[in-house]
């Protein structure tokens, strides 16, 4: 039950039904907003809350949702039922529109039919058994092109009409062209004249002095007197052929419109139903710009009587404030079994009013299916009816006075109300002598408070206030009002009555000092110091309610900080576990290859055909370097760990202080080259090493240096001349390396990666880095390695290939596995 009758004037729903319908794409959403109602039911809330806030999320985040053709055609097809009738071209073009986008929206809402978990469940029930006639939109599609006109092949005898009237305008044109340059070249015309359509019928215009002069009808003459327009004789008989083709013409397309409408009679209440579906969608999608545009939301929806609103704002205050680029203060409050009735209190024009309604119209909305302008915190309940007792009820025709007014709203809303209503009053109790209309307020407060009704009522009676103190199920709430800067804060505050400060509101007006005090002796001390108490009050529960917010964000604050910091202690402790397992991993990496080293190392002393006590002496220092390189894994492993955990702490520490630590400047050490004077032809050898190579090329730092049957590439800075030419007679039985050379070797190997990629680069540049690549993998003993230069045009594939084929020591060279690349990868397999 909804009281008064004019319950959404008051409320101010009257203005949101018709922002809603400004929403609507066409007279079928319209519709639905007119008669959209108040609803009880908690299930069919809760749904078409639910189908709101889903197309919500449409209009957010998808793209592709059909709302192009909205048509109500209901009247048309509501005519087309009675048999003979028939829907004409732009009807019938509306209705392959429409059905067209009610086809689409059931296959938007119904994609991925089998997964359960679909986004919009309750939009896809709306669409669930909506027929969508395809075969109907084909038979539409097969008379009218796309700009809703009759097809020429939307029959055959259509099509014969078609062109024989065709043929006859070409006829009547080129037989009026040749008159019309018979008559300029004779003068009787312009030269400029065109022939025009009179009445349906091509004529020639004329001045009327020569209108003689042309054999034919005179149709028609201009406003001005000054034209004639003249039907040849010559083309009168085609012309009245081209009406007849044009009747024709006509009663075929009438024809083909009577059949297809005669085809589409029998499925007239399905494709009703249809668009009733369309209607809905539309009443849907308007609502859901108009939650958009206010910032509304669904609240928690719970099956009994409750109000729990954060930040709730009343949503036309909103707009109207918004186009001052001013902002509303939102309301916080809560109605519930222990504090059903909430009695405001406090200032006037300082929000009591604006807060009542904006529960009564918040409510009301919600109840009608509409999101509300509330923080996602908010919770809200379900009331089978709400009474609102607001403004001047004053009436002349019924001769009732302002209270009389009140009265009866009050006899009403006890009569009615019980524990599921909503009772909603401003100024309970005026009107009338105040110390009776304050009796009489009380009483009926009473009554509500028994009768568990929940409901807001605003007052500045002191008696009501002191009720809600002692009562049970009543609370007292005050408008806030800032005392020193004498302007309403427009918060309410539950907990504490207001004060209407109304000694200072006086002093700001600016009435005379000796009323006030007048008044205030009037009135009495006790009075004026009790609403100086209740001010003072207010005042310190709003400082200590700010010192409690402020605490309880810093504990927040700080658990916050404290959560993090412990994940981030957990992250460090997975990264030091992942640091070492990584060390371990690489130490075992570096034993293996120092057993390789070993071996291979014996092999050769066996080869060498050494002593036994050379031999074993090598595996003593062996044995030593296996222990040392232990020894300074372990403590690589150490120091690396030590690194990795420092650098993680002082990632940590730059997060929390959120500053970027400036870096310290790193020295640079000028480096002078030396001047090296080694040139093409010389022998040479690698410092700390004996074998002796001649130079072949330098290029740059980098020189080529052929030692016996290898060709190297070597920084020059590395290389120092020698007078020892090496021997070529022969070959030596036996090679003595040094454990420098060992050692550089080895760690050229470890680091050494068997693949090279020069996709992107010039040939002179590919060719470089390639030869670069071959050599250092043929220097360490590699036995197979990838070069990935991609396909392309193919032409460095062609340049590398022709290389490869030129370098000693290169087994065999082919394509990748087409899996792993095909052509766009070379292996190379070395000797």
């Amino acid at each position: 039950m909804i009281y008064p009758k004019n319950f959404e004037h008051k409320i101010g729903f009257k203005q949101i039904r018709q922002l809603l319908k400004d929403k609507c794409l066409s007279t079928l959403g319209e519709e639905r907003v007119a008669e959209m109602s108040f609803s009880q039911k908690y299930e069919e809330i809760n749904e078409k809350l639910n189908q709101v806030t889903e197309f919500v999320h449409i209009i957010r985040e998808e793209d592709s949702f059909p709302d192009q053709f909205f048509f109500d055609v209901r009247p048309s097809l509501k005519r087309v039922r009675i048999e003979g009738m028939y829907l004409d071209e732009q009807e019938l073009f509306d209705l392959r529109r429409s059905l067209e986008t009610i086809r689409d929206i059931v296959r938007f809402l119904n994609r991925n039919e089998e997964e359960e978990n679909t986004p919009y469940p309750s939009l896809k029930l709306l669409a669930g058994d909506i027929a969508v006639f395809p075969q109907l939109i084909g038979k539409i599609d097969g008379i009218l092109n796309k700009y809703g006109k009759i097809k020429d092949n939307a029959s055959a005898e259509l099509a014969r009409i078609r062109r024989e009237l065709s043929n006859t305008m070409g006829s009547i044109s080129r037989s009026l062209n040749q008159i019309l340059r018979n008559a300029q070249s004779e003068g009787y015309v312009d030269k400029d004249v065109a022939p025009t359509l009179r009445d349906g019928r091509l004529v020639i215009p004329v001045a009327p002095g020569l209108k003689r002069k042309i054999k034919g009808i005179v149709h028609d003459e201009s406003a001005s007197g000054k034209t004639v327009f003249i039907e040849p004789a010559e083309v009168v008989e085609a012309n009245n052929r081209i009406r007849e083709l044009e009747g024709d013409e006509r009663r075929e397309i009438i024809r083909i419109l009577t059949e297809l409408s005669n085809i589409l009679r029998p499925a007239i209440p399905e494709i009703l139903q249809s668009y009733e579906f369309l209607a809905e969608i539309d009443f849907i999608r308007a609502k859901s710009f108009f939650a958009i545009q206010t910032g509304s939301l669904k609240p928690a929806i719970e099956n009994n009587r409750l109000i729990d609103w954060t930040m709730a704002v009343h949503p036309l205050l909103q707009m109207s404030l918004a186009k001052h680029s001013k902002k509303v203060v939102p309301l916080d409050i809560e109605l519930n079994r222990k504090q059903r009735i909430l009695i405001i209190s406090g200032p006037n024009a300082g929000g009591k009013s604006v807060c009542l309604k904006t529960v009564g119209l918040l409510q009301y909305m919600l109840q009608c299916g509409m999101l509300i302008p509330v923080h996602e915190r908010s919770r809200s309940g379900i009331f089978s009816s709400i009474f609102i007792d607001i403004g001047d009820e004053q009436s002349i025709e019924d001769d009732l006075s302002t209270y009389s007014s009140h009265l009866t709203n009050m006899k009403m809303m006890m009569k009615h109300c019980n524990e599921s209503s909503l009772i909603l009053i401003d100024e309970f109790g005026g009107g009338t002598e105040p110390q009776i209309g304050g009796a009489i307020a009380e009483a009926v407060l009473k009554r509500f408070n028994e009768k568990q009704t929940f409901g807001v009522i605003t007052t500045h009676y002191q008696n009501l206030k002191h009720f809600a103190e002692d009562h049970e199920g009543v609370v007292n709430g005050a408008m806030l009002y800032d005392r020193h800067l004498m302007q309403a804060l427009f918060q309410l505050q539950i907990g504490n009555p207001g004060s209407s400060f109304a000694v200072e509101i006086a002093r700001k007006i600016g009435l005379p000092e000796e009323v006030i005090s007048d008044a205030s002796e009037i009135v009495g001390s006790e009075y004026i110091n009790a609403d100086k108490y209740l001010q003072d009050i207010v005042r310190d529960k709003r400082y200590w309610e700010g010192k409690r917010q402020t605490i309880r964000q810093r504990e927040k604050q700080m658990e916050e900080t404290i959560a993090r910091y412990q994940k981030e202690m957990e992250e460090l402790q997975k990264s030091r576990k992942e640091i070492i397992r990584q060390a371990k991993e690489e130490a075992e990496r570096m034993l293996q290859e120092s057993n390789a080293r070993i071996e291979n190392t014996i092999r050769t002393i066996k080869e060498a055909q050494a002593e036994k006590e050379k031999t074993r002496m090598a595996r003593q220092e062996l044995n030593d370097f296996r222990t040392s390189l232990e020894t300074i894994a372990s403590k690589e492993l150490e120091e690396k760990i030590a690194r990795k955990m420092e650098r993680l702490k002082e990632k940590q520490e730059r997060k929390k202080n959120k500053k970027n630590a400036p870096r310290p400047e790193v020295p640079s050490t000028a480096v002078i080259a030396k001047p090296n004077s080694i040139s093409v032809g010389e022998y040479v050898k690698i410092k700390g090493q004996a074998s002796v190579g001649q130079v072949m090329e330098i290029n740059g730092k980098n020189a080529i240096v052929v030692f016996g049957s290898i060709k190297t590439t070597v920084k020059t800075e590395r290389l120092e001349r020698t007078q020892t030419i090496p021997k070529t007679e022969g070959i030596a039985k036996s090679t003595f390396i040094s454990t420098q050379t060992h050692d550089q070797m080895y760690e050229k190997k470890l680091s050494f990666k068997q693949d090279i990629d020069v996709r992107g680069m010039r040939g002179d540049e590919a060719l470089q880095a390639v030869t670069y690549f071959i050599d250092d993998a043929i220097l360490i003993g590699m036995d197979r390695v990838r070069i990935l230069h991609g396909t392309g045009t193919g032409i460095l594939r062609t340049l590398i290939r022709e290389y490869l084929s030129t370098v000693q020591g290169i087994r065999h060279f082919s394509d990748e596995h087409v899996q792993f690349g095909g052509a766009g990868i070379t292996i190379v397999d070395l000797e």
